[in-house]
Protein backbone atom coordinates (compact mmCIF):
# COMPACT_ATOMS: atom_id res chain seq x y z
CA UNK A 1 0.00 0.00 0.00
CA UNK A 2 2.78 2.45 0.40
CA UNK A 3 3.98 2.10 -3.24
CA UNK A 4 0.24 3.31 -4.57
CA UNK A 5 -0.37 6.79 -5.65
CA UNK A 6 -3.54 7.75 -7.43
CA UNK A 7 -5.32 7.09 -10.75
CA UNK A 8 -8.44 8.98 -11.35
CA UNK A 9 -10.32 6.21 -12.91
CA UNK A 10 -10.49 4.12 -10.33
CA UNK A 11 -7.24 2.03 -10.84
CA UNK A 12 -3.92 1.57 -8.72
CA UNK A 13 -0.66 1.85 -10.06
CA UNK A 14 2.46 1.42 -8.39
CA UNK A 15 4.61 3.95 -8.05
CA UNK A 16 8.59 3.66 -7.97
CA UNK A 17 10.35 4.91 -4.74
CA UNK A 18 9.38 6.07 -0.93
CA UNK A 19 6.23 5.02 0.59
CA UNK A 20 3.81 6.67 2.45
CA UNK A 21 3.23 8.00 6.79
CA UNK A 22 4.73 10.55 8.16
CA UNK A 23 4.55 13.74 8.29
CA UNK A 24 3.51 15.49 5.17
CA UNK A 25 5.75 16.15 2.25
CA UNK A 26 4.45 19.75 1.84
CA UNK A 27 3.18 22.48 4.62
CA UNK A 28 -0.89 22.23 4.86
CA UNK A 29 -2.86 23.84 2.70
CA UNK A 30 -4.48 27.02 3.92
CA UNK A 31 -8.44 27.20 3.52
CA UNK A 32 -7.95 30.61 1.79
CA UNK A 33 -5.49 28.58 -0.56
CA UNK A 34 -8.64 25.84 -0.79
CA UNK A 35 -11.36 27.91 -1.63
CA UNK A 36 -8.94 29.49 -4.82
CA UNK A 37 -9.37 25.71 -6.39
CA UNK A 38 -12.54 25.32 -8.99
CA UNK A 39 -13.94 22.84 -6.49
CA UNK A 40 -13.79 23.63 -2.81
CA UNK A 41 -16.30 22.19 -0.44
CA UNK A 42 -15.85 23.37 3.29
CA UNK A 43 -16.10 19.76 5.10
CA UNK A 44 -18.91 19.62 7.97
CA UNK A 45 -17.86 18.70 10.97
CA UNK A 46 -13.83 19.01 10.15
CA UNK A 47 -12.69 18.93 13.91
CA UNK A 48 -14.89 16.25 15.33
CA UNK A 49 -14.46 14.11 12.85
CA UNK A 50 -10.31 14.60 13.53
CA UNK A 51 -11.01 13.99 16.90
CA UNK A 52 -12.95 11.32 17.15
CA UNK A 53 -10.67 9.31 13.83
CA UNK A 54 -7.40 10.13 15.36
CA UNK A 55 -5.73 10.15 12.64
CA UNK A 56 -1.76 9.36 12.65
CA UNK A 57 1.09 8.32 11.56
CA UNK A 58 1.07 4.53 10.35
CA UNK A 59 -3.18 4.63 10.18
CA UNK A 60 -4.94 4.13 6.99
CA UNK A 61 -8.11 5.38 6.53
CA UNK A 62 -11.04 5.26 3.81
CA UNK A 63 -12.77 8.10 2.90
CA UNK A 64 -15.95 7.22 0.93
CA UNK A 65 -17.00 10.07 -0.01
CA UNK A 66 -13.65 11.95 -1.35
CA UNK A 67 -15.71 14.77 -2.71
CA UNK A 68 -13.47 18.48 -2.31
CA UNK A 69 -11.27 16.55 -0.21
CA UNK A 70 -11.29 18.31 2.84
CA UNK A 71 -11.64 15.39 5.30
CA UNK A 72 -9.24 13.17 3.50
CA UNK A 73 -6.66 16.11 4.03
CA UNK A 74 -7.22 16.79 7.54
CA UNK A 75 -6.47 13.25 7.80
CA UNK A 76 -3.47 13.56 5.38
CA UNK A 77 -2.17 16.65 7.62
CA UNK A 78 -1.63 14.34 10.99
CA UNK A 79 0.21 11.76 8.69
CA UNK A 80 -2.23 9.47 8.18
CA UNK A 81 -2.11 7.46 4.63
CA UNK A 82 -6.06 7.83 3.26
CA UNK A 83 -7.72 5.26 0.22
CA UNK A 84 -10.79 7.78 -1.05
CA UNK A 85 -13.31 7.05 -3.39
CA UNK A 86 -16.18 8.95 -4.95
CA UNK A 87 -18.29 8.17 -7.78
CA UNK A 88 -18.41 11.94 -9.17
CA UNK A 89 -15.59 12.48 -11.83
CA UNK A 90 -14.97 15.75 -11.58
CA UNK A 91 -14.67 15.43 -8.10
CA UNK A 92 -12.19 12.96 -7.97
CA UNK A 93 -9.90 15.11 -10.03
CA UNK A 94 -10.23 17.96 -8.50
CA UNK A 95 -9.75 16.82 -5.29
CA UNK A 96 -6.49 14.43 -5.96
CA UNK A 97 -5.19 17.86 -7.46
CA UNK A 98 -5.77 19.62 -4.38
CA UNK A 99 -3.78 16.76 -2.31
CA UNK A 100 -0.95 16.53 -4.77
CA UNK A 101 1.45 17.31 -1.21
CA UNK A 102 0.16 14.04 -0.20
CA UNK A 103 0.74 11.77 -3.66
CA UNK A 104 2.76 8.96 -1.16
CA UNK A 105 0.16 8.78 1.60
CA UNK A 106 -3.00 8.95 -0.84
CA UNK A 107 -4.83 6.88 -3.53
CA UNK A 108 -7.99 7.77 -5.27
CA UNK A 109 -10.57 5.30 -6.27
CA UNK A 110 -13.84 5.87 -8.93
CA UNK A 111 -16.69 4.50 -7.66
CA UNK A 112 -19.75 4.45 -5.12
CA UNK A 113 -18.88 3.65 -1.81
CA UNK A 114 -21.49 0.97 -1.63
CA UNK A 115 -19.39 -1.30 -3.75
CA UNK A 116 -15.97 -0.62 -1.80
CA UNK A 117 -15.63 -3.72 -0.66
CA UNK A 118 -14.94 -4.93 -4.71
CA UNK A 119 -13.27 -2.18 -5.57
CA UNK A 120 -10.92 -1.55 -2.20
CA UNK A 121 -9.98 -5.39 -2.58
CA UNK A 122 -8.09 -5.46 -5.40
CA UNK A 123 -5.72 -3.15 -3.85
CA UNK A 124 -4.71 -5.56 -1.33
CA UNK A 125 -5.64 -3.57 1.49
CA UNK A 126 -7.07 -5.56 4.02
CA UNK A 127 -8.90 -3.54 6.74
CA UNK A 128 -8.57 0.42 7.92
CA UNK A 129 -8.03 2.27 11.25
CA UNK A 130 -11.01 4.20 10.17
CA UNK A 131 -13.97 4.33 8.02
CA UNK A 132 -15.85 7.72 7.07
CA UNK A 133 -18.27 8.41 5.14
CA UNK A 134 -20.46 12.38 4.49
CA UNK A 135 -23.77 11.67 2.58
CA UNK A 136 -24.96 14.75 1.17
CA UNK A 137 -24.52 16.75 -1.94
CA UNK A 138 -21.42 18.87 -2.54
CA UNK A 139 -20.98 22.71 -2.73
CA UNK A 140 -19.83 22.63 -6.31
CA UNK A 141 -22.54 20.33 -7.06
CA UNK A 142 -25.47 22.70 -5.38
CA UNK A 143 -23.38 25.64 -7.36
CA UNK A 144 -22.91 24.04 -10.80
CA UNK A 145 -26.08 24.46 -12.67
CA UNK A 146 -25.73 22.04 -15.20
CA UNK A 147 -25.61 18.89 -12.66
CA UNK A 148 -29.02 20.03 -11.54
CA UNK A 149 -29.01 19.76 -7.96
CA UNK A 150 -30.45 23.30 -7.00
CA UNK A 151 -33.59 24.38 -8.20
CA UNK A 152 -31.93 27.59 -7.70
CA UNK A 153 -30.54 27.62 -10.88
CA UNK A 154 -31.94 27.09 -14.13
CA UNK A 155 -30.04 24.04 -15.18
CA UNK A 156 -31.14 20.44 -17.04
CA UNK A 157 -33.30 18.17 -14.49
CA UNK A 158 -30.32 15.95 -13.76
CA UNK A 159 -29.50 15.22 -10.46
CA UNK A 160 -26.84 12.35 -10.76
CA UNK A 161 -24.15 12.06 -8.82
CA UNK A 162 -22.43 9.36 -11.42
CA UNK A 163 -22.70 11.61 -15.11
CA UNK A 164 -22.34 8.23 -16.31
CA UNK A 165 -25.57 6.67 -14.88
CA UNK A 166 -28.48 6.49 -17.75
CA UNK A 167 -30.95 7.49 -16.02
CA UNK A 168 -31.80 11.21 -14.75
CA UNK A 169 -34.19 12.79 -13.07
CA UNK A 170 -36.06 14.48 -15.75
CA UNK A 171 -36.05 10.51 -17.26
CA UNK A 172 -37.90 9.76 -13.98
CA UNK A 173 -40.42 12.84 -14.02
CA UNK A 174 -41.38 12.35 -17.27
CA UNK A 175 -41.90 8.26 -17.41
CA UNK A 176 -43.20 7.30 -13.84
CA UNK A 177 -46.74 7.29 -13.02
CA UNK A 178 -48.69 9.16 -10.65
CA UNK A 179 -48.69 6.07 -8.08
CA UNK A 180 -44.65 6.13 -8.27
CA UNK A 181 -43.64 9.30 -8.67
CA UNK A 182 -46.30 9.99 -5.03
CA UNK A 183 -44.38 7.22 -3.42
CA UNK A 184 -40.91 8.84 -4.34
CA UNK A 185 -42.02 11.97 -3.01
CA UNK A 186 -43.68 10.63 0.12
CA UNK A 187 -41.39 8.21 1.24
CA UNK A 188 -37.85 9.93 -0.10
CA UNK A 189 -39.09 13.54 0.60
CA UNK A 190 -41.85 12.76 3.62
CA UNK A 191 -43.83 15.33 1.25
CA UNK A 192 -46.91 16.08 3.02
CA UNK A 193 -48.22 17.52 -0.54
CA UNK A 194 -47.25 13.85 -1.83
CA UNK A 195 -50.33 13.33 -4.06
CA UNK A 196 -51.11 17.09 -5.23
CA UNK A 197 -47.67 16.88 -6.64
CA UNK A 198 -47.43 13.90 -8.42
CA UNK A 199 -50.54 14.85 -10.66
CA UNK A 200 -50.02 18.28 -11.09
CA UNK A 201 -46.34 16.70 -12.94
CA UNK A 202 -48.64 13.80 -14.32
CA UNK A 203 -50.42 16.85 -16.03
CA UNK A 204 -48.05 19.14 -16.96
CA UNK A 205 -45.55 17.09 -18.54
CA UNK A 206 -48.67 16.21 -21.09
CA UNK A 207 -47.84 19.22 -22.50
CA UNK A 208 -44.86 19.79 -22.05
CA UNK A 209 -41.54 17.43 -21.34
CA UNK A 210 -40.05 18.75 -18.09
CA UNK A 211 -36.56 19.20 -18.16
CA UNK A 212 -35.12 21.92 -16.56
CA UNK A 213 -34.94 22.44 -12.59
CA UNK A 214 -37.07 26.13 -12.95
CA UNK A 215 -39.77 23.93 -14.89
CA UNK A 216 -40.02 21.32 -12.10
CA UNK A 217 -40.00 24.23 -9.10
CA UNK A 218 -42.33 25.86 -10.91
CA UNK A 219 -44.84 23.07 -11.07
CA UNK A 220 -44.63 22.06 -7.47
CA UNK A 221 -44.84 25.39 -6.20
CA UNK A 222 -48.61 26.42 -7.96
CA UNK A 223 -49.44 22.83 -6.54
CA UNK A 224 -48.59 23.25 -3.00
CA UNK A 225 -47.68 27.04 -2.30
CA UNK A 226 -45.01 28.02 -0.16
CA UNK A 227 -45.68 28.35 3.73
CA UNK A 228 -42.95 28.87 6.60
CA UNK A 229 -39.30 29.58 4.88
CA UNK A 230 -38.68 26.79 3.12
CA UNK A 231 -39.17 26.35 -0.40
CA UNK A 232 -41.98 24.21 -1.62
CA UNK A 233 -39.85 22.12 -4.17
CA UNK A 234 -36.96 21.15 -1.60
CA UNK A 235 -38.38 18.14 -0.15
CA UNK A 236 -39.22 17.09 -4.35
CA UNK A 237 -35.32 17.76 -5.35
CA UNK A 238 -34.42 15.77 -2.17
CA UNK A 239 -36.78 12.82 -3.27
CA UNK A 240 -35.56 13.06 -6.52
CA UNK A 241 -31.89 13.05 -6.08
CA UNK A 242 -32.29 10.45 -3.67
CA UNK A 243 -34.42 8.35 -6.07
CA UNK A 244 -32.07 9.09 -8.97
CA UNK A 245 -28.81 7.91 -6.93
CA UNK A 246 -30.33 4.57 -4.67
CA UNK A 247 -29.05 6.95 -2.23
CA UNK A 248 -30.64 4.86 0.95
CA UNK A 249 -29.67 1.39 -0.27
CA UNK A 250 -26.08 2.84 -1.00
CA UNK A 251 -25.85 3.67 2.47
CA UNK A 252 -27.89 0.29 3.76
CA UNK A 253 -25.10 -1.75 1.90
CA UNK A 254 -21.87 0.26 2.64
CA UNK A 255 -23.24 -0.20 6.63
CA UNK A 256 -23.55 -4.09 6.14
CA UNK A 257 -19.85 -4.57 4.71
CA UNK A 258 -18.04 -1.46 6.81
CA UNK A 259 -17.28 -3.78 10.14
CA UNK A 260 -15.44 -6.21 8.33
CA UNK A 261 -13.33 -3.88 7.30
CA UNK A 262 -12.09 -2.21 10.26
CA UNK A 263 -9.29 -3.37 12.42
CA UNK A 264 -10.03 -4.14 15.95
CA UNK A 265 -10.10 -0.54 17.39
CA UNK A 266 -10.51 1.10 14.00
CA UNK A 267 -13.59 3.38 14.05
CA UNK A 268 -16.33 4.12 11.44
CA UNK A 269 -17.85 7.54 10.93
CA UNK A 270 -20.83 8.59 9.23
CA UNK A 271 -22.49 12.02 8.47
CA UNK A 272 -25.79 12.33 7.43
CA UNK A 273 -28.04 15.03 6.64
CA UNK A 274 -31.86 14.44 6.84
CA UNK A 275 -33.59 11.78 9.14
CA UNK A 276 -34.39 9.33 6.70
CA UNK A 277 -30.15 8.72 6.53
CA UNK A 278 -29.30 8.77 10.28
CA UNK A 279 -31.96 6.79 11.16
CA UNK A 280 -30.68 3.91 8.92
CA UNK A 281 -27.47 5.10 10.76
CA UNK A 282 -28.63 5.18 14.35
CA UNK A 283 -30.32 1.93 14.02
CA UNK A 284 -28.02 -0.03 12.24
CA UNK A 285 -24.84 1.25 14.82
CA UNK A 286 -27.65 0.30 17.83
CA UNK A 287 -27.99 -3.37 16.56
CA UNK A 288 -24.48 -3.83 15.58
CA UNK A 289 -23.50 -2.42 18.86
CA UNK A 290 -25.70 -4.54 20.88
CA UNK A 291 -24.64 -7.50 23.02
CA UNK A 292 -28.21 -9.07 23.29
CA UNK A 293 -31.48 -8.78 21.48
CA UNK A 294 -34.65 -9.65 22.85
CA UNK A 295 -38.16 -10.76 21.26
CA UNK A 296 -41.35 -10.97 23.23
CA UNK A 297 -41.97 -14.66 21.56
CA UNK A 298 -38.85 -15.30 23.50
CA UNK A 299 -38.52 -16.44 27.33
CA UNK A 300 -35.17 -14.49 26.93
CA UNK A 301 -32.91 -12.38 25.39
CA UNK A 302 -30.23 -14.14 23.07
CA UNK A 303 -26.53 -12.92 22.21
CA UNK A 304 -26.43 -10.65 19.15
CA UNK A 305 -24.24 -12.64 16.76
CA UNK A 306 -23.96 -9.30 14.94
CA UNK A 307 -22.40 -7.37 18.00
CA UNK A 308 -19.31 -5.89 16.61
CA UNK A 309 -19.16 -2.82 17.54
CA UNK A 310 -18.89 -0.31 20.49
CA UNK A 311 -21.44 3.32 19.69
CA UNK A 312 -18.71 5.99 20.81
CA UNK A 313 -21.22 8.47 20.22
CA UNK A 314 -24.17 8.05 22.12
CA UNK A 315 -25.71 11.05 21.21
CA UNK A 316 -25.33 12.59 17.63
CA UNK A 317 -22.50 15.10 17.32
CA UNK A 318 -23.73 18.61 15.82
CA UNK A 319 -21.95 21.44 14.27
CA UNK A 320 -21.65 24.82 16.75
CA UNK A 321 -22.57 27.63 16.10
CA UNK A 322 -19.84 29.37 15.17
CA UNK A 323 -19.35 26.48 12.17
CA UNK A 324 -23.13 27.11 11.31
CA UNK A 325 -22.27 31.00 10.86
CA UNK A 326 -19.25 29.97 8.58
CA UNK A 327 -20.75 27.01 6.48
CA UNK A 328 -24.90 27.02 7.02
CA UNK A 329 -24.93 23.84 5.25
CA UNK A 330 -23.84 21.94 8.61
CA UNK A 331 -26.52 23.09 9.76
CA UNK A 332 -28.20 19.55 9.38
CA UNK A 333 -25.28 17.39 9.87
CA UNK A 334 -25.04 15.14 12.54
CA UNK A 335 -21.96 12.31 12.82
CA UNK A 336 -22.29 9.34 14.41
CA UNK A 337 -19.58 7.24 15.60
CA UNK A 338 -18.74 3.44 16.34
CA UNK A 339 -15.56 1.63 17.18
CA UNK A 340 -14.48 -2.25 15.77
CA UNK A 341 -14.79 -4.72 19.08
CA UNK A 342 -11.63 -6.87 19.33
CA UNK A 343 -11.68 -10.38 17.50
Amino acid sequence: MDDLMPWGRGTLVTRQGGGGGGEPPEPARSEAAARNLPFYHAPVLLAEVVALLEPAPGKLFFDGTLGGGGHSEALLQHGARVVAMDQDLNALKHATERLKPYAAQFCALRGNFRNFPQIVDETGVSGFDGMLVDIGVSSHQLDDAARGFSFMRDGPLDLRMDTESPRTAADLVNTEDEAELMRIFFEYGEEPNARRIARAIVKARTAKAIRTTFQLAEIVSIAAPKRGKRHPATLVFQALRIAVNDELAALHDFLAAAPRWLKPGGRLAVISFHSLEDRIVKQTLQHLAAPFIDRPEWPEARKNPDCVLKLITRKPVQATAQEIELNPRARSAVLRVAERLPT
